[in-house]
């Protein structure tokens, strides 16, 4: 069990990354972007792409650090993946959610054309690199530790969960001591009220896409580094990233990190009773018990 809690924390922590991201775009822009795990996916592909294709070429030192993963093409794929990703996200929003909210189409409405998004983007990674599943490092020997109490980790797991960590904590920086930060949280808040006091309401919306985009990339990046690509796993990651968002409270950045982890151990622990292909169904047992017991999340409001 305590094995299973720390793996589950490992988990957690890819799960609160793009729960940020989710509960971001939900809380300033005010519709749930269906399309969200499939930009996980996106930005973890192009990152193989930069890896095994692009990095190669430009002569870009392939060695690794110690027995990780992480070494000069890994760290440089995540801020171009993050920042490509933020760009795509931009463009879908420009195309596809622009013209409805300048029709006024309903929240119902904005959501469905983000499913329709996530099958485009989806099919597009179909058609790029196929339905296997692919490893960044293919073969690679990654040691794990032996700790106490029979625990086994790699050191790829214990980065993971410090990057995430150290991701979460540099959102929160952000959002409560820059202007741009505040100035999302005013728009989350009343987007009119922000729009009168002179916040260009329309930048802000720009620099939400494009945060939470990166961060999805990068919650991507980190599940190919501790598992493996295949095209529909940012679709399986949806359900879980809207049940840690609801249990951290929908808007609230640092919640979603404490609802990503406790998805992420009650998944993991649900495994010692039950087939691991069950928690999909764990994360949406806890979503609905949330939405019935306290449907304002533990933080009880928007942040």
């Amino acid at each position: 069990m305590l094995e299973l809690t720390v793996y589950g924390i490992i988990y957690g922590s890819i799960i609160a990354l793009g729960a940020i991201g989710l509960t971001l775009i939900y809380g300033i822009l005010r519709f749930a972007n269906f399309a969200h795990g499939d930009l996980m996916s996106v930005g973890a592909y192009i990152a193989l792409f930069l890896i095994s294709v692009l990095f190669p070429v430009l002569g870009v030192p392939q060695e690794r650090f110690g027995g990780t993963s992480f070494g000069w093409p890994l760290i440089l794929a995540m801020p171009i993946s993050a920042g490509v990703t933020a760009l795509i996200a931009i463009a879908l929003d420009q195309m596809f959610y622009r013209p409805l909210r300048a029709r006024r189409a309903s929240p119902v409405i904005v959501a469905m054309a983000s499913l329709g998004a996530a099958f485009i983007v989806r099919n597009l990674i179909y058609i790029f690199w196929g339905p296997d599943k692919i490893s960044y490092f293919p073969g690679l020997y990654r040691p794990a530790w032996q700790l106490p109490f029979d625990i086994r980790i790699r050191p790829d797991e214990l980065i993971i969960v410090i990057l995430a960590l150290s991701l979460v904590a540099s959102v929160y920086l952000f959002l409560q001591k820059t202007k741009l930060g505040k100035a999302m949280r005013a728009t989350a808040d009343n987007p009119d009220l922000a729009r009168v006091t002179g916040i260009n309401t329309e930048r802000v919306r720009l620099w939400t896409w494009g945060i939470g985009a990166g961060l999805a990339a990068l919650a991507g990046i980190m599940y190919g580094v501790n598992a493996q690509l295949y095209p529909e796993m940012g679709w399986s990651f949806l359900l879980p990233l809207f049940a840690a968002a609801v249990l951290g409270t929908v808007g609230n950045p640092y919640g979603a990190l404490i609802g990503g982890l406790v998805i992420g151990i009650v998944q993991r622990l649900s495994t010692e009773w039950l087939n691991p292909a069950y928690q999909p169904a764990v994360a949406f047992l806890v979503l609905i018990v949330v939405l019935l017991v306290r449907p304002q999340g533990i933080f009880g409001g928007r942040s």
